[in-house]
């Protein structure tokens, strides 16, 4: 197990950039921040996170909004984001959903953000096989979303486990 997953950060709202970025830029951000997603990250048999032609394909499906003017822009960084963690368990229509019942409770700046911190939550608690405790019973969507990122963080941590032995 790597200890670098258990102190991990995602990038805030205010952190993303605040300037728009083009393609190239998006893939090169996105699979530095979430490189720990591969099983080995140093390894050249790992295929990336993000790709031009994934992005391309989100566009084309309408899970993202097209780029303006050739860049893509916070909501679209902040989408990505969440698309690659969801993809290690989700199919694509189920994340589209699950990003429009998010945006639907919350402007995308606070989803995003509670996003990433649940999201850490969750991997903290997984890899240090500890509970999640949350008071989020009562609330059917903040429960989901826990649901939701417990299981990407259980995937995660069986894939770095079985490329471990």
């Amino acid at each position: 197990m790597n200890n670098e997953t258990l102190n991990l950060h995602f990038p805030r709202w205010k952190e993303l950039p605040n300037v728009d970025l083009y393609l190239d830029q998006v893939v090169t951000l996105v699979n530095k921040t979430l490189s720990f997603l591969l099983s080995n990250p140093n390894s050249d048999t790992d295929t990336l996170i993000l790709t031009k032609n994934m992005i391309n394909n989100y566009v084309k499906n309408k899970i993202i909004e097209p780029p303006i003017k050739k860049k893509y822009n916070k909501n679209h960084l902040a989408k990505f984001f969440v698309i690659c963690i969801l993809k290690e368990v989700y199919k694509i229509n189920d994340i589209k959903i699950l990003i429009e019942l998010a945006l639907e409770s919350a402007p995308i700046e606070i989803a995003y953000d509670n996003f990433c911190k649940l999201f850490e939550k969750a991997l903290d608690c997984v890899f240090k096989k500890t509970d999640f405790i949350d008071n989020y019973s009562t609330n059917d969507r903040k429960y989901l979303l826990k649901s939701v990122l417990l299981s990407c963080a259980y995937a995660i941590y069986t894939k770095k486990e079985i490329s471990e032995n």
